[in-house]
């Protein structure tokens, strides 16, 4: 149980159904599960950077096929989204994002659904990324989901700022939640990464449930 005896949200089942998606990055959906999500702007990574990373993960997921094991999916995060992570927190690109209306107008899309598709559980949004914690409801599709965020925040965004031309980049990065633990580790890294950033409170906004304030 979570302070106050509230039951943890849940998590993955090794036993249920899990569909493993191939696309350019493995996704891993399970109806009614809970994920960290990450999707960030177009510019906010370097093809200089990208290139090597890629090839780099593509030898790795040549070496380890799906579908991963735990300590495989762990491997994967630690060696590839944590490079991701670092260079997305130094600031490349544009940061639309640090405008607060244009930020508080990405949270206010993902919220737009809460309780109807999903129920959130964290978000922050910083200068030229993402991230959000959220449990799925009945069987909402998680690739549907995410397209329709990113479809409406785009057009919200450039009309705020007279832009045309893509906003996101193509694809996102997902965890599926395994556990308590793991919902806690996730939710800490969303408090942390304003400042790991170096972000002042104006770069970015943030958002907790109840259930999450309650969680030391």
């Amino acid at each position: 149980l979570l302070p106050g005896g509230t039951a943890f949200m849940d998590g993955f089942d090794p036993r249920g159904d899990l569909h493993i998606r191939r696309n350019r990055l493995p996704h891993w959906e399970q109806a009614g599960a809970t994920y960290f999500l990450t999707f960030r702007l177009a510019d906010a990574l370097p093809e200089v950077l990208l290139q090597p990373w890629r090839e780099d993960r593509d030898r790795w997921r040549l070496a380890h096929p799906l579908p991963w094991s735990a300590e495989e999916e762990t491997a994967y995060h630690r060696l590839f989204s944590a490079k991701i992570d670092g260079w997305v927190d130094a600031g490349h690109g544009f940061c639309l994002l640090r405008c607060p209306a244009c930020a508080q107008a990405v949270v206010e899309t993902l919220q737009h659904d809460d309780l109807r598709r999903v129920e959130h559980h964290a978000i922050v949004v910083m200068p030229n990324h993402l991230h959000a914690l959220f449990s799925l409801i009945s069987a909402t599709a998680l690739p549907a989901l995410v397209r329709a965020w990113k479809g409406v925040s785009a057009r919200r965004l450039n009309a705020l700022r007279q832009r045309t031309g893509p906003l996101w980049q193509r694809d996102y990065f997902d965890r599926l939640i395994r556990d308590e633990e793991h919902f806690r580790r996730c939710l800490r890294y969303n408090r942390s990464n304003p400042a790991k950033a170096k972000l002042h409170e104006c770069d970015y906004v943030r958002y907790e449930s109840k259930l999450a304030k309650s969680i030391a």
